[in-house]
């Protein structure tokens, strides 16, 4: 739209609409809200220059694909975790969206080149999803996605041993 672009993503429950916000807020991107008529609730930056060279370098025209040299950090997971993970008994659910199967080679190297090599789940298995299991790789998580934000619930944040 006129050289700009913004992010735009659906989340399950009102605690990542909150976190969401306030991470984005932090990048300098104010972002809004609004309920979805499937009871999900839609968070939206607003059209930016700045969103325009992170979306021109994901699309391949219609396709959403990760970059050439992506990598996972800490800032990036902990965005991701905020938006889709889920605990589990023995770990973390990291969710990809359903059209995601572009994504799925690049985001599983790039998940195990951060020390986080996950077990990837089909559609029909809890997913499309990577599940983070193991003390070590859990460890790790909780390192680079750091504390939990106040509106997150304590179970759904990995805590630093």
């Amino acid at each position: 739209m006129g050289g700009t672009a913004r992010l735009s993503v659906v989340v399950d429950a009102a605690w990542r609409v909150h976190v969401l916000v306030a991470e984005l807020a932090l990048r300098g991107l104010p972002a809004s809200w609004e309920a979805t008529e499937d009871e999900r609730h839609a968070v939206r930056t607003s059209y930016t220059r700045t969103l325009k060279p992170l979306a021109a370098a994901w699309l391949r025209g219609p396709v959403k694909r990760p970059p050439a040299g992506f990598h996972l950090n800490g800032r990036r997971l902990r965005l991701w975790l905020a938006a889709a993970g889920v605990a589990e008994p023995a770990g973390f659910l990291l969710r990809l969206g359903a059209a995601d199967a572009e994504c799925r080679a690049a985001v599983g190297a790039a998940l195990a080149a951060a020390g986080l090599a996950g077990e990837p789940l089909e559609p029909d298995a809890d997913g499309p999803a990577y599940r983070i299991t193991g003390r070590r790789r859990l460890a790790r998580l909780a390192e680079l996605v750091g504390d939990r934000p106040p509106a997150a619930p304590p179970t759904a944040w990995p805590a630093r041993p």
